[in-house]
C-alpha cells in the first residue's frame, strides 16, 4: 500500500500522495485495460464452467476406455503455460499454419481468405485467442470439481425420478443443477479470480491490447514507476474482493431459490 503511495520519476522516489490513482483515473489506457480484463472476464469464467461441465456429465457415464478418455482430457494441465502461449502464437500469428490454411496453402482445406490474417494484431482476435488458451488450458480444473459434485450425487434420486416419468432436462433441473451448485460455486468463484488476474495468456498473444496484469508489468519493469504498478495492483484486488462478493452473494440469492422450489 505505501509503495501505491509513493511517486516515481525518472525510476527514483520523489513524493508521496495519491497522485498515482489520480492520474490512472484519467488514463485511457488503464480505462481499456480494465475493459479488455473485464470482457476476458465474464467471457472465459461462463466458458470454463460450461466446458468444465460437458465433461464432467461425459466422463461420468460408464463406458469401456473412461480411464484414458479422463487422462486425455487432463493433459492440457500437464503442459506448461509458456509451451502452449508459444504454440498458439506460432500457429496464429501472421505467416503461421492457421493463417496458410485458411489461404489454402494446405491441400485438404479449400481456400477461405486472399490475405494473411494477422491475429495478434486485431484486438478482438488476439484477446479472444488469449481466451480461447485460457479456457483450453484450465477447463481440466472445472472439470475434476464438477466432476466430484456429480459423483456425489446418489444414483437412487435418477432412479426414483425416472420412476416418476422425468425427462433427461428434468433431471437436470431438478437434481443435477440443485446438488452441483456448490461446486458449480466454486468453479465460478476461483475461475473469475484466476481470470482477473491472468497474465502470461495476454502477454504472449495480446501484447499491444494489455489486461490489468500486463499493465502493472508495463508499469513496473518497462516504465520503472513501481508506484503507479502498485496503485494498479492495488485497485485489481479491490475489484478481486468486490466481484467475488458479488458473486457469492447473487448464488447464495439462487441457492435460497432453489431450496424454496
Amino acid at each position: 500500500m505505501q509503495l501505491s503511495l509513493t511517486v516515481f520519476d525518472g525510476g527514483l522516489a520523489s513524493g508521496t500522495g495519491i497522485d498515482n490513482f489520480l492520474m490512472l483515473a484519467k488514463s485511457e489506457e488503464f480505462w481499456d485495460a480494465f475493459l479488455r480484463t473485464f470482457y476476458f472476464v465474464i467471457i472465459a469464467t461462463p466458458l470454463q464452467l460450461v466446458t468444465g461441465m460437458i465433461i464432467a456429465m461425459l466422463i461420468n457415464k460408464e463406458f469401456k476406455g473412461r480411464g484414458i478418455i479422463r487422462s486425455v482430457y487432463l493433459l492440457p494441465m500437464a503442459i506448461p503455460t509458456i509451451v502452449t502461449t508459444s504454440i498458439l502464437l506460432l500457429m496464429f500469428s501472421k505467416g503461421g499454419h492457421v493463417t496458410s490454411l485458411l489461404m489454402g496453402q494446405y491441400g485438404f482445406f479449400p481456400q477461405l481468405v486472399d490475405h494473411e490474417i494477422s491475429f495478434i494484431s486485431s484486438e478482438p482476435l488476439a484477446i479472444g485467442l488469449a481466451i480461447f488458451g485460457k479456457v483450453w488450458r484450465d477447463t481440466p480444473i472445472s472439470m475434476l470439481i464438477l466432476l466430484s459434485g456429480l459423483q456425489s450425487i446418489g444414483s437412487d434420486q435418477y432412479e426414483a425420478a425416472k420412476t416418476m416419468g422425468a425427462s433427461a432436462i428434468q433431471n437436470f433441473g431438478y437434481i443435477t443443477f440443485p446438488s452441483m451448485l456448490p461446486a458449480i460455486s466454486s468453479v465460478l468463484v476461483l475461475r473469475s479470480i484466476e481470470a482477473w488476474k491472468e497474465f502470461i495468456f495476454p502477454y504472449i498473444l495480446a501484447p499491444s491490447f494489455p489486461v490489468l496484469g500486463v499493465l502493472i508489468e508495463k508499469y513496473y519493469i518497462q516504465l520503472q514507476n513501481p508506484g503507479v504498478s502498485a496503485a494498479i495492483g492495488i485497485i485489481l484486488v479491490l475489484v478481486i474482493l468486490l466481484s467475488t462478493f458479488i458473486l457469492n452473494k447473487s448464488l447464495k440469492y439462487l441457492n435460497n431459490l432453489l431450496v424454496r422450489a
